[in-house]
């Protein structure tokens, strides 16, 4: 990374943020602190490091997806208040 400047005040004006000047030097100074340890990670030596690409090793814990029998629209539909051809009838909800 090279030596980098963040100009606080254009990325404020293209967020549509009005920021005093105490408010730009406090992030100015903030952003800097993030590009200096960003430049000192670039530093560290990973070639002996295996890579991943994801920190927790956790695996999928939900269960597998397996296919099985449904059931037919009679047993859908035996607690519709509503029914018409084989289908929930509703309330319309729409104005036509």
């Amino acid at each position: 990374m090279s030596d980098s400047n963040i100009d606080v005040k254009y990325v404020a004006n293209l967020a549509r943020l009005d920021l005093d000047d105490n408010e730009i030097e406090n992030f100015t100074k903030q952003l800097n602190d993030i590009l200096t340890f960003v430049q000192q990670l670039e530093g560290v030596d990973t070639t002996n490091v295996k890579a991943t690409s994801h920190a927790n090793l956790m695996l999928d814990v939900i269960r597998k997806d397996e296919s099985r029998e449904g059931f037919g629209s009679d047993i859908a539909l035996r607690n519709a208040p509503d029914q018409n051809n084989q289908q929930f009838k509703v309330t319309r909800v729409v104005d036509s």
